[in-house]
């Protein structure tokens, strides 16, 4: 017969296992021969891992479609039932990496090379609940500039507290609805302001040499051309009076 650590072992194991038949099993064991205690303690043991590893494999299974993004927040990872204890076992283990806070990518994704341009930016405006790329950079996007922003400049509301450090720089607008609209970036839409409504802000914001340049480029573009009168209208909501400077830069 085994002894009595051996069938310690076996109880636990099959109370682990939560199987009625090798639970009750584990009380019989003294109505049982060694051999079939030998047989059942392996046995016990090679189901405890297979199930441990199916639910490995099912969990990260259960992530497929956030693996296979650019990146994904750990908001979408809890609403897919994954415990803070296992993203971190996938971290530890390289299957999954963080870019910032809050803000993670499978270790295996390749991305187009659109997405590697804009990557620290497609970051930065997924870890401000609420931002909205702007000014310097929205100007950037738009080719208004002929600056490389050395920082990615997100507008959030006035009435928020949040701060940013580093590569961040945060920009508290009144109103964050006006000329808001989406942008596509490697098949990633983020959130920024039209062009018409970045050049009113770069005038109001930045300064007026960046301002003018900006205007004269969106002027001077062929194409897909900005909107004058919807110029003009969000100038007025923004206090701002333009008719100056589109009088210098159209004749």
């Amino acid at each position: 017969m085994l002894g009595n650590k051996h069938k310690k072992y076996v109880v636990i194991i099959s109370i682990f296992l939560t199987d009625t038949l090798i639970f009750t099993a584990g009380f019989l064991l003294d109505y049982l021969t060694e051999k079939t205690q030998l047989r059942l303690l392996g046995f016990s043991v090679k189901l405890a891992i297979k199930r441990l590893t199916m639910k490995k494999l099912t969990t990260l299974h259960s992530l497929h479609s956030l693996l296979t993004s650019p990146f994904f927040t750990v908001a979408q990872i809890k609403q897919l039932g994954v415990s803070p204890a296992r993203l971190a076992y996938y971290i530890k283990k390289k299957q999954i990496k963080r870019l910032s806070r809050g803000i993670y990518q499978s270790s295996d994704y390749q991305g187009s090379p659109e997405i590697f341009q804009w990557e620290d930016l497609i970051e930065a405006v997924n870890s401000v609940p609420g931002g909205v790329i702007c000014l310097v950079s929205a100007l950037a996007i738009y080719e208004m500039t002929e600056e490389i922003p050395r920082k990615h400049w997100i507008a959030i509301s006035h009435s928020t507290s949040m701060t940013r450090e580093g590569s961040i720089k945060i920009v508290r607008f009144r109103n964050m609805e006006l000329g808001k609209t989406e942008v596509e970036l490697g098949g990633i839409r983020l959130p920024i302001f039209e062009r018409e409504r970045t050049i009113i802000d770069a005038f109001r914001l930045l300064s007026r040499e960046t301002a003018i340049k900006a205007l004269k480029m969106a002027l001077l573009k062929k194409g897909n051309k900005i909107d004058l009168k919807k110029l003009q209208t969000y100038a007025k909501k923004l206090r701002f009076n333009i008719d100056p400077y589109l009088i210098t830069a159209t004749t």
